[in-house]
């Protein structure tokens, strides 16, 4: 809930700036066709900024992915393995800003960190590209 409240805003502030794009000469056509408030806002403004929206979105879990604070006061911050969604965990960003700093004396604890950073990076990265996919797809299908 913290996450999603945190991320919130800017969604709200990216998607006012896609639906700010949209040119009111498009709204304008479609209302002069006769069709209501609502059909031009259904059919026209969500179906243009529709990939800005889901840009928007993909952009701000990939923020709420490396999110470390918040996760740290939230989450728990116990480095055992959840037997439930409601037990505390002890996710990637809150290892690496935990421990990071205490244990690089031991050579093997460094490496480790840097595995964990590495893998927080690779998840992030697959995340954004398959949301890039899934956006080029969307957009092909609409202008088509």
């Amino acid at each position: 809930m913290v996450l999603a409240v945190m991320i919130f805003p800017l969604i709200v502030s990216i998607i006012n700036e896609v639906l700010n794009t949209i040119p009111q000469e498009l709204k304008d056509a479609s209302l002069s066709l006769g069709a209501t408030r609502w059909e031009t806002i259904k059919k026209v403004t969500i179906r243009k900024a529709g990939p800005g929206i889901i840009a928007a979105t993909v952009l701000a879990i990939s923020r709420a992915f490396g999110e470390t604070i918040a996760v740290l006061m939230v989450c728990g911050n116990n480095p055992v393995v959840p037997h439930s969604v409601f037990d505390t965990g002890y996710p990637l960003p809150a290892l690496i800003a935990n421990n990071y700093g205490d244990m690089l004396s031991i050579p093997l604890y460094d490496s480790a960190l840097m595995y964990a950073a590495l893998l927080l990076f690779i998840i992030i990265l697959l995340f954004n590209v398959i949301s890039r996919i899934i956006l080029t797809r969307l957009e092909r299908k609409l202008v088509a």
